[in-house]
């Protein structure tokens, strides 16, 4: 666990260079150390800042660390590079570098979170509003940051004094539990929501940073990782309430995944990992974010992993055909096609003849004939979410991994639909969580669904987990916690269901037509993601350079092939069984 242990030392100065020959013991003036940095707000602020820019890095919310999970649900696919096959088919290896990125960045956060909270009175009655703003931000980046190193590594060590963590000893923690970590990341983001702001208050706090409503809404999903539905129900009403502040749908969906101050930290957002926009910096002389410049310009080098090779892109992952062929079946109340599969996936469409910018990619114009594809013979549809694809600002990829579309990681689309999920629950498929879908789809001018269609708790699930969240989030960060918290991987309906949702066809031939798990054995282009899944690696392994550095460290489900469903079923949980919505 020595997680950038000189960096840190030289951002906090834990430590400090000595010659041989001690002849001077001078003392620069001008060096932070931890024994005279951080004694004050200006100070603390600093370090709120560096705490937010290590979320923006390759292995948190830029290019690896967010396209991780996005690969291993089952809306999309590796169609390329082989870095993401070990995450596509479930079984990254212990010895894989870029498995341990997300470790890496997350407790870099950590640390700098925990400094910070050192630095907080415990009584938060003692705080100014500045030191509370600053103790709440950190709060959150801290539960953030557990919140996403227990998805992905399950039992990761809890970590929360600064003073022993500072110290290579204290480096060697050992594994703490799924309930132990999971209860601190709902402390975190309960003490976080006592302390921020609203984004109601305006300024700083409406666009960029963390506020009240942000740790709500993460408060939330953590309790619905462990099915406290009765509770997350409670808050996630408060927010639709604005009791953390004022959210609503954007008229326009797209506005989600543009970039300009015009449509970043809109109304929409309850939190978003900020990049600047391109054009915004000097030269880009380094790929960023995976390394930092003066000169760099903070893209979130998503854009080269999602968009085609004909424009730039190296189009790592696509689109899982199950996904667009979901688009396909349902019309909006105009007979047109839903307008989010224009802003997911990057296709022609007859549809898209005179919408938003037709059908153009980047600046190329589409004919009937061409499809876009993926750069290489495995062929794929590119995923335009969170790139210039549909924006029409550029011709290609920019050289320099310069997408500055801010992350949206929570929007208030997913506030309704956790809440009808919440409501049918506790209470079954009732008319308010009908409600709730509702204003999703009118979004979109889908029609209304009708309560008397869904009469069992089962149905409203598979609605929402199969139907309406694949839409309205296709290809975007959390499938792959979903699939862990419904119990998917747990229950052989249900993981026969993720088999046929991950089938593809590896050619640039027909990517758009309909493929069957059923025709594996027969037709050698299709292939399917689920068919490699091991017991226990619905979870990345804890890799082995951190074992071996650390005695204390001890493997997950991942590295012992252990069947998690043990743990579910003994927590009362049950998994909702497959219901086919066509009957």
């Amino acid at each position: 666990m020595k997680l950038n242990i000189y960096s840190l030392a030289l951002l906090f100065g834990l430590g400090t260079f000595t010659s041989c020959i001690d002849r001077l013991e001078m003392i620069n003036p001008n060096q932070q150390t931890s024994s005279t940095f951080g004694f004050n707000a200006d100070d603390l602020e600093e370090s709120v800042i560096a705490a937010y820019n290590h979320i923006r890095m390759e292995g948190s919310y830029a290019r690896v660390g967010y396209t991780i999970d996005v690969c291993r649900g089952d809306e999309a696919w590796n169609s390329s590079q082989v870095w993401y096959l070990p995450f596509d088919d479930l079984n990254a290896e212990v010895t894989s570098d870029i498995t341990w990125w997300p470790w890496r960045e997350w407790y870099y956060t950590i640390n700098v979170c925990n400094f910070i909270l050192s630095r907080c009175d415990e009584d938060n009655s003692k705080l100014s509003e500045s030191m509370r703003r600053i103790k709440g931000q950190a709060l959150f980046l801290r539960g953030l940051s557990y919140y996403n190193l227990v998805g992905y590594y399950q039992n990761p060590p809890l970590i929360l004094d600064y003073a022993g963590y500072s110290s290579l000893e204290g480096l060697y923690g050992e594994n703490s539990s799924y309930d132990e970590v999971l209860d601190q990341v709902e402390k975190d983001f309960s003490g976080a929501m006592e302390l921020l702001p609203s984004r109601d208050m305006g300024g700083e706090w409406s666009g960029g940073r963390a506020t009240c409503g942000s740790a709500a809404g993460y408060y939330a999903r953590t309790l619905m990782v462990r099915h406290k539905f009765s509770e997350a129900l409670v808050v996630l009403e408060d927010i639709i309430n604005k009791k953390y502040g004022t959210y609503r749908l954007m008229d326009n969906y797209g506005d989600n995944f543009r970039e300009g101050s015009a449509y970043e930290n809109n109304d929409e957002s309850l939190f978003e990992v900020q990049f600047l926009d391109y054009g915004s910096q000097g030269t880009d002389d380094e790929w960023t974010p995976v390394n930092t410049s003066p000169n760099a310009t903070q893209g979130s080098a998503i854009e080269s992993n999602f968009a085609p090779g004909v424009y730039g892109g190296w189009a790592d992952i696509s689109a899982s055909p199950w996904l667009y062929e979901l688009f396909k079946k349902e019309r909006t109340t105009d007979g047109k096609l839903d307008p989010r599969l224009y802003w997911t996936i990057g296709t022609y469409e007859t549809d898209w003849e005179g919408f938003e910018f037709g059908n153009v990619a980047y600046t190329h114009e589409l004919s009937a004939t061409e499809d876009i594809y993926t750069n290489n013979t495995n062929g794929g549809l590119p995923i335009a979410k969170f790139t210039n694809l549909r924006t029409g600002l550029y011709s290609t990829v920019v050289t320099g991994l310069r997408d500055g579309i801010n992350i949206r990681l929570m929007r208030y689309s997913d506030v309704l639909l956790r809440a009808a999920e919440c409501e049918n629950e506790v209470n079954g498929p009732t008319q308010k969580a009908i409600d709730w879908i509702n204003e999703v789809r009118r979004r979109a001018d889908l029609p209304d669904l009708k309560s008397k269609d869904f009469d069992t708790p089962d149905k409203l699930f598979e609605q929402i987990a199969n139907v309406e969240r694949p839409k309205e989030f296709g290809c975007e960060f959390g499938r792959g916690f979903d699939l862990i918290r419904w119990g998917f991987f747990y229950d052989n309906g249900r993981l026969q269901q993720l088999k046929e949702h991950g089938t593809f066809r590896r050619s640039t031939k027909n990517v758009k037509d309909p493929v069957r798990y059923a025709d594996i054995s027969s037709d050698p282009e299709l292939k399917c993601s689920f068919d490699t899944y091991i017991t226990g690696h619905e979870f990345l392994p804890i890799v082995q350079t951190l074992t071996n550095k650390n005695p204390n460290l001890k493997g997950n489900s991942a590295n012992n092939s252990s069947d998690n469903s043990v743990y579910f079923s003994e927590k009362g949980w049950t998994v909702r069984p497959v219901v086919d919505l066509n009957e």
